[in-house]
């Protein structure tokens, strides 16, 4: 039987699903930038706890700093990669000094400040990703749809297979839950997810192949991403880092596995040629 926590977390994803899918396919970018927008600045005032900011007044302000970075980034896009590649090498890094990570409490003002200035990265660059492969032409909205799926269906893979055949522990002091079986089972089915989706968006069989290779490292990216916001709130003694999405947390919580994943998997479209 379901326990009362995976049954509230799959009601509220059974609401969410279609509106998320049908505003992936049926907006223009425009309305779909202000829609991830929403979301974005939603998680930035969730970050904010993070960081350590308490008043309500300096939260309030990350918040509108965040919304004129995004209409900035709207109104005068960069160069793809000058946003990508630096994102990309920024979640390398933190992936390789993962294993070594304690979550200290902090208290230091210094750390906090720099918390703040990562949040940019982390929350507006995926903003900037999922735009881009959005607007790039005709299959760009079905390449958002199929980063969504990869997400999920990897997310659930490790889920499920960790529960059932989890041995030994992937990163026992950010998140206890998480095991090497699970990673696996999430790789594979990132694998599998990107094949239909090649599959589906008409793709001969190199392209596809390219998008397999592409999948894959893309969901092991995403365990990244959920192991940095489990790093960042374990600093601040935090199960969750809101309220806002019953049976998820808050909507940080929700996208934690997209901030990391979403710059690679773009600037992976790019190099494959399947995104401007």
């Amino acid at each position: 039987m379901l326990g009362d926590g995976l049954r509230l977390r799959l009601v509220t994803s059974a609401l969410l699903v279609p509106l998320i899918v049908g505003g992936i396919l049926l907006l223009p970018t425009s309305l779909f930038a202000l829609l991830i927008a929403i979301v974005v600045l939603l998680a930035t005032w969730e970050w904010t706890k993070l960081a350590g900011l308490a008043g309500l007044g300096s939260r309030g302000a990350m918040v509108v700093v965040a919304g004129a970075g995004l209409l900035l980034l709207w109104l005068y896009p960069p160069p793809p990669a000058l946003v990508l590649v630096p994102t990309c090498l920024w979640w390398l890094g933190f992936g390789l000094t993962m294993p070594r990570l304690r979550p200290i409490p902090m208290a230091d003002r210094g750390a906090a400040v720099a918390e703040l200035v990562l949040g940019s990265i982390v929350l507006l660059a995926p903003w900037f990703a999922l735009v881009t492969v959005h607007g790039s032409g005709p299959k760009g909205p079905l390449l958002v749809l199929s980063l969504m799926f990869l997400i999920w269906g990897a997310d659930s893979a490790a889920y499920f297979a960790g529960r059932r055949f989890g041995r030994r522990k992937l990163a026992p002091r950010l998140s206890p839950g998480k095991t090497w079986e699970g990673f696996y089972a999430a790789l594979g089915m990132a694998a599998v997810i990107a094949l239909v989706s090649g599959l589906l968006v008409g793709l001969d069989l190199a392209a596809a192949a390219g998008l397999i290779v592409l999948g894959v490292v893309t969901g092991a990216v995403s365990v990244v991403g959920d192991l940095f916001e489990s790093w960042l709130k374990r600093r601040r003694g935090l199960k969750d880092s809101g309220a806002l999405l019953p049976g998820h947390g808050g909507m940080l919580d929700r996208i934690d596995s997209m901030t990391a994943a979403a710059p690679v998997f773009a600037l992976g479209l790019i190099w494959l040629g399947l995104a401007v």
